[in-house]
């Protein structure tokens, strides 16, 4: 009977062909070039949730309720390309391993496809802005999961212990944030600079094009550069599995059989709706920022340091909660305390306790706030991708198959609903709140900008709730993941057949 050693970092599910060859030791530079390709997905994602929404609604015109409306028609498209995407990167087969074709592939396609976004032709109206508007975000959705998917999936392949994976997702989430908050700062200081008529800022529509063309830079030299830099690895990859006709029945089947399992099913509830309410929290803050505390852009950018504080601060918090509580309990507690920090701001100005606008006490209080919230944030999203690997052994001791490309296509489309849920939600908030559209900083009425501050709070806290007791039921920790892996390599040496298809 053999056994697996719980220290090996690549101890791949096995595939048919060549035996892999020996696996390079993992260094701190492989952690930073697998992470380093998250700022594609950190730029785009940010990009929809803080920017996109007031670009189109405020700058453009468009109705909020019919922004949010075209981003999730986007998200359904998601829901159904994601699944085939993450299976098609399970069996591809090139020189280039199985995941790399798909993310160099996809960098171009990104790149062009972000930048029309914020460049739309003009003269379109209502309805040719809203379809415009919705393929693009088709376009970018789709683009994104091609290259997100196998990059993501990475990580099942690079390494298998519990904790040192946790250590790799910390990287990936530091640099997504740091590609969603890098470029937010360049929007709100550089591009989207007030003028006379526009003290905010935010209705330059000049300014979004030229965030458009830098953005999309940004995320075809993240996506260039991870790929290149994790490739010195694709020879110790399992291989894939051998190829088979493809039968639609048999194929739905094993996605099935994956995918419907009770550790998966509620961390992908719990995923749901914490990034539900993230998203709605991202699409909402820039109107918080400029009508509800009448911050300049240059303010927002100051925020923003905190921030990339926090990251830093999560890169090496997450690991250690999790190495020392388990995922689980780590992920517990840092939804409990996400429930109680985030609307605390909020509150404090609806019962009187908060500074006054425009003072410094204010900017502090903000500033705290915004980099106990990110901590927790961060923190709670490594946590969560980092257990969404370790269902991929449990569903492998299950279906004798490494499916790590179709689970992290879940995890990557649930991850994508905070900007698809987040700006749809957000509409339906604004809408229901009846903010004014072109509105200017300072001219918002009192009341509605009260009724935002009870109306969002509420909505994230159930969202927050809903995600805590799902996170509550997960049934994997520490000793069932190396369970698991001891009986993967049981299957692999007792049972050769069997490991054919693995």
């Amino acid at each position: 009977m053999a056994t697996v050693s719980m220290e090996s970092e690549t101890a791949p599910l096995g595939g048919t062909g060549p035996m892999p060859a020996a696996p390079k030791e993992k260094t701190v530079v492989d952690r930073i070039f697998y992470g380093i390709g998250s700022i594609a997905f950190g730029v785009k994602d940010t990009g929809f949730t803080v920017l996109l929404m007031i670009f189109y609604n405020q700058a453009l015109g468009l109705p909020a309720a019919t922004v949010g409306f075209a981003i999730m028609i986007a998200l359904v498209v998601d829901a159904v390309a994601d699944p085939f995407i993450g299976r098609m990167s399970d069996g591809v087969r090139s020189r280039w391993g199985r995941r790399h074709p798909f993310m160099l592939g996809a960098a171009l396609p990104i790149a062009i496809s972000y930048y029309f976004l914020w460049n739309p032709p003009e003269g379109l109206g209502p309805d040719g802005l809203f379809w415009y508007l919705t393929w693009l975000a088709i376009l970018i959705r789709v683009f994104i999961s091609v290259y997100e998917i196998p990059s993501s999936a990475l990580v099942v392949d690079l390494v298998r212990d519990y904790d040192k994976r946790t250590a790799f997702m910390s990287w990936r989430w530091f640099f997504g944030y740091v590609g969603g908050l890098g470029s937010n700062i360049l929007a709100f200081s550089y591009f989207l600079r007030p003028g006379p008529d526009d003290p905010g800022g935010q209705l330059n529509v000049q300014g979004y094009a030229d965030y458009g063309l830098v953005a999309s830079l940004i995320m075809l030299a993240a996506i260039v550069i991870s790929s290149l830099g994790t490739a010195r690895h694709i020879p110790s990859f399992a291989p894939p599995p051998p190829r088979r006709p493809f039968v639609l029945a048999q194929s739905a089947r094993e996605v099935w059989d994956t995918l419907v399992n009770k550790p998966f099913l509620l961390l992908a509830v719990g995923t749901f709706f914490a990034s539900a309410s993230a998203g709605v929290v991202a699409a909402t803050l820039t109107y918080f920022r400029i009508y509800f505390w009448e911050l300049t852009g240059d303010q927002i950018s100051g925020l923003m340091i905190g921030y990339f504080a926090a990251l830093v601060t999560a890169l090496f918090f997450a690991p250690w909660l999790g190495a020392k509580l388990g995922k689980k309990r780590a992920a517990i507690m840092l939804s409990i305390a996400a429930i109680i920090c985030s609307p605390i701001m909020y509150f404090s100005r609806l019962l009187g306790i908060a500074p006054e606008n425009g003072t410094q006490m204010l900017y502090v209080a903000l500033f705290v706030m915004g980099f106990i919230n990110t901590t927790i944030a961060v923190s709670a999203g490594t946590m969560g991708s980092s257990m969404f690997a370790d269902v991929v052994e449990y569903a492998a001791v299950r279906t004798g198959r490494d499916s790590a490309g179709l689970i992290f296509s879940a995890n990557a489309f649930l991850l994508k609903a905070m900007s698809g849920v987040g700006v749809f939600g957000a509409g339906l908030i604004l809408s229901f709140v009846a903010f004014p559209e072109s509105a200017k900083q300072g001219e918002v009425p009192a009341d509605v900008l009260t009724m935002l501050a009870l109306t969002e709070p509420a909505v994230i806290m159930a969202l927050q709730i809903c995600g805590l007791l799902a996170i509550i039921a997960f049934p994997i920790n520490r000793e069932v993941h190396e369970a698991n892996l001891r009986k993967i390599a049981m299957q692999q040496a007792d049972e050769p057949e069997i490991a054919s298809d693995l």
